[in-house]
């Protein structure tokens, strides 16, 4: 089976850097999207970042120009680099991949979540 787990997160200062990562095993025959979600405490879980197969990304607005999505097609693993992390960037943040299996099934797949701490 398919499975995404998350790395990296912890506490950090306000202006401070973290570094997550998400590394997929299983029987993946292509991967058509990965992609970081975040889920503040009594918030709705929200997309951060996303990257296609053909490499191209989207953001957040709200991280734009702090936050970077890149991916290891080796490694099965995508990273999301957050620099200048402000206290709202305090959740818990959820790795997430679309693929398609030896068997030709596409499903959405999650990770178990990682928190993310900024202090002021």
């Amino acid at each position: 089976q398919v499975q995404l787990v998350e790395s990296g997160g912890g506490l950090v200062q306000a202006g401070g850097s973290l570094r997550l990562s998400c590394a997929a095993s299983g029987r993946i025959f292509r991967t058509n999207y990965m992609a970081w979600y975040r889920q503040a405490p009594g918030k709705q879980r929200e997309l951060v970042a996303r990257i296609t197969r053909g490499g191209n990304t989207n953001y957040a607005d709200s991280v734009k120009g702090r936050f970077t999505i890149s991916r290891d097609n080796a490694k099965n693993t995508v990273y999301l680099q957050m620099n200048s992390l402000k206290p709202e960037d305090t959740a818990v943040y959820y790795c997430a991949a679309n693929f398609m299996n030896s068997d030709y099934l596409t499903s959405d797949y999650w990770g178990q979540g990682t928190q993310v701490t900024v202090s002021s």
